[in-house]
């Protein structure tokens, strides 16, 4: 992320209030997925802000902190493993975008949101594919979701140490699979997601 350029086509057209928008875990075999909405001052820039998948957990949560320290406001949303397997991945992603949204104290004049599936009723907004490596605003609620999310999958962890949640937060590596072959789905774990353990 070098610039705010992608910002300043939103200033011009007299947006002040820009929130950017992503989501983490649309993809875990277990725990919610969670989404960030943030927006930032005219012209504040934060060095180091990218893609939360670039960047190392200790980058990760030294920018969460000045991120939460800079912003002038920051909603989560939430929506746990349960609501997925009753309204999809895909409707549950969106769901946790709008919580987000309603969450933020300022009401935003445009939404950017990562992707190309958000929809809204009552906000313009746009869907730009890799907004996350693209727009800093986005960058910064990715960043936002990750640690959030990360954060929940380390207490899950020590509710069901047995899966490894600490490690791959949910995902479905070799040693999640695994660990779901010798013990059975948790609570947490997605049924509409279907496993493959060989």
């Amino acid at each position: 992320m070098k610039d705010l350029t992608a910002e300043r086509t939103y200033w011009q057209r007299g947006i002040e209030y820009l929130a950017g928008v992503d989501e983490a875990g649309r993809g875990p075999l277990a725990g919610p997925v969670v989404a960030a909405a943030v927006i930032f001052p005219k012209d504040v820039f934060i060095d180091g802000v990218d893609d939360s998948k670039k960047l190392s957990e200790k980058k990760r949560e030294a920018l969460e902190v000045e991120i939460r320290r800079q912003a002038v406001s920051i909603g989560v949303g939430i929506v746990e493993h349960d609501v997925i397997d009753r309204i999809n991945i895909y409707q549950a992603s969106i769901l946790a975008m709008r919580k987000a949204l309603d969450a933020l104290d300022i009401r935003p004049q445009f939404v950017a949101v990562d992707g190309n599936s958000f929809t809204h009723d009552a906000l313009p907004y746009e869907n730009i594919i890799d907004g996350d490596a693209k727009v800093f605003t986005i960058a910064a609620a990715s960043i936002i979701a990750k640690v959030t999310r990360d954060k929940m999958m380390l207490d899950y962890h020590a509710q069901y140490p047995a899966y490894g949640f600490a490690k791959h937060k949910g995902y479905g590596t070799k040693q999640h699979r695994e660990a779901i072959k010798e013990h059975g789905l948790c609570d947490i774990h997605r049924r509409s997601f279907h496993v493959k353990l060989g």
